[in-house]
């Protein structure tokens, strides 16, 4: 597995659908989402690799509460003791209290397309449907992020899920989008900054105006929860968004 760091102590890693990072400084590390529940072993190699070990994290922050983000967040949990941090209005959601994710029945209605029935094969077999959330998950404060390293701050961007999250690494330039917008999706056309499929998104027009907000956030390096990273101002790659 090939770790690039695009800003300094930031590993960005592409899963098989799904990203995940790694941030270290001097005071240790932690991740940033984790993939879907079938990349755990990923997550655990990727950590190793850079000479960590798991059972170190200091923390897993969650952009949001989907599957595809969370799927390692019980395991780290329920394993090593990592705090599974969260934005205090998604907290219910990676707490699997609640649900804002795309539907079968939306899903379904598009599958004979070929992008979206090879996408939903892989849901399958990446078990999303098995997900475990994580119980244990608690929401994070500004106080608490400012002692992990890298020092993150969220940013709340409501609209793909009711908290939803990006992670600012302000010291490196780095952004974290999480799913706020990507730059690729197994089921798009296209490559460079966009916003998922309507369907992904709990409230489209409002993670579109959420999105639009992060214009005035300086950063040059961003880091989608799909699709490769990019190195572009941020209001360069905010202004290339259409709903």
């Amino acid at each position: 597995m090939k770790i690039p760091e695009p800003a300094p102590g930031v590993f960005f890693v592409e899963g098989p659908a799904s990203n995940w990072l790694i941030v270290r400084d001097d005071s240790g590390f932690m991740l940033i989402d984790g993939g879907y529940p079938a990349d755990r072993d990923l997550v655990l190699e990727s950590v190793r690799q850079l000479g960590l070990e798991p059972a170190d994290a200091k923390a897993m922050l969650i952009t949001h509460g989907h599957v595809d983000h969370t799927g390692s967040a019980a395991y780290f949990s329920r394993t090593y003791g990592t705090p599974i941090l969260c934005s205090p209005v998604e907290l219910a959601h990676v707490q699997g209290k609640e649900k804002h994710q795309v539907t079968f029945g939306q899903v379904l209605v598009r599958a004979w397309r070929p992008t979206v029935f090879r996408w939903m094969l892989h849901v399958i077999k990446a078990k999303a449907l098995r997900a475990e959330p994580a119980t244990h998950a608690v929401a994070w404060t500004e106080e608490e992020l400012q002692r992990l390293p890298g020092k993150p701050e969220a940013i709340l961007l409501p609209g793909h899920t009711p908290g939803n999250a990006a992670i600012l690494l302000r010291g490196v330039g780095a952004i974290a989008v999480g799913d706020s917008f990507v730059t690729g999706h197994p089921i798009s056309a296209t490559s460079g900054p966009q916003m998922l499929h309507s369907m992904y998104h709990a409230d489209p027009a409002e993670a579109l105006a959420s999105a639009r907000q992060l214009e005035s956030v300086q950063a040059n390096v961003i880091l989608p929860g799909h699709g490769p990273a990019l190195h572009m101002p941020l209001a360069q790659a905010v202004g290339a968004l259409q709903g």
